[in-house]
């Protein structure tokens, strides 16, 4: 007697066919799918380390044109990182360069990889100089942030040559703008931060910040102006408004496309000044 199969022929049919059409499905949905899923991927942002001076000054404060000559005397500066790489400070000394910052730290987890031969190159070539400490208080106290500084590269000596550290407080290039802190968890970071670098020193550390960032993330505080310098960051013609308490900047960062190394800062005075800055 025959033997009747057409139920398991037609099963075997059905589900041929919709492997088929599985096959078929994954070969036009993926494209699209993976083209919605890197669009859904977030751009990487930068590389926890590379920070420096002014990263954020454009995009939130904009650009304009380079000061203007006056009579007021100026006395011209740069500050640089590890993005600069090997610094050629002759070039900048016969420019006209006669002082500078470096990049010595950044948290409690990185130290600039250049920093000897843009801290001693600086020094060699005739430059008065100093070191500055770029602040994530995110990641740590200002006080354990105060002390890696001072341990790599953040020191200060009365020799005429080295100026005060400075702190580097502004936009968040990993996160929120003001790194998840209130107003008022803001200043009380940065004063523990300053009170541990003057307990270890014996100098009051410069403040280098944008009026508008100090506006929005410490509510525009005015209790660090009477002992700690103000170094301004604005891209302008003029240094504009300064934030509460300061009635002058003793450093102003005006641009980050000036010669040869890009972030040139001008010190609100003549050579002697600075010296005297340098001796406390």
């Amino acid at each position: 007697m025959p033997v009747h199969r057409s139920g398991t022929t037609g099963r075997r049919r059905l589900a041929a066919a919709g492997t088929l059409l599985a096959v078929l499905s994954l070969l036009l949905v993926s494209p699209g799918s993976a083209t919605a899923d890197a669009k859904a991927k977030p751009k990487p942002g930068p590389e926890r380390g590379s920070a420096h001076m002014g990263m954020g000054v454009i995009a939130h404060d904009g650009q304009g044109g380079l000061p203007p000559d006056t009579r007021a005397v100026q006395t011209e500066g740069v500050d640089v990182s590890s993005h600069q790489g090997n610094v050629d400070w002759a070039a900048l000394w016969n420019s006209g360069v006669k002082w500078a910052y470096v990049k010595a730290t950044e948290g409690t987890y990185y130290k600039n990889t250049y920093f000897t031969q843009q801290y001693n190159g600086s020094y060699n070539i005739g430059m008065i100089r100093g070191s500055y400490h770029f602040a994530t208080p995110d990641t740590t106290s200002g006080a354990a942030q105060a002390d890696y500084f001072v341990n790599n590269g953040g020191g200060w000596s009365k020799d005429g040559k080295t100026l005060p550290g400075a702190l580097d407080i502004e936009w968040n290039p990993y996160g929120s703008a003001c790194y998840g802190k209130s107003q008022s968890g803001m200043v009380t970071w940065i004063r523990d931060f300053l009170n541990r670098y003057k307990y270890r020193t014996g100098r009051d550390a410069v403040i280098y910040t944008a009026t508008s960032w100090w506006k929005q993330c410490t509510g525009n505080y005015s209790g660090f102006a009477a002992y700690n310098p103000l170094w301004i960051a604005r891209y302008n013609t003029t240094p504009g408004e300064l934030p509460a308490g300061w009635a002058y900047y003793t450093m102003w960062q005006y641009t980050s496309s000036g010669p040869i190394v890009g972030d040139h800062n001008k010190f609100n005075g003549a050579y002697d000044r600075l010296q005297a800055l340098a001796n406390g």
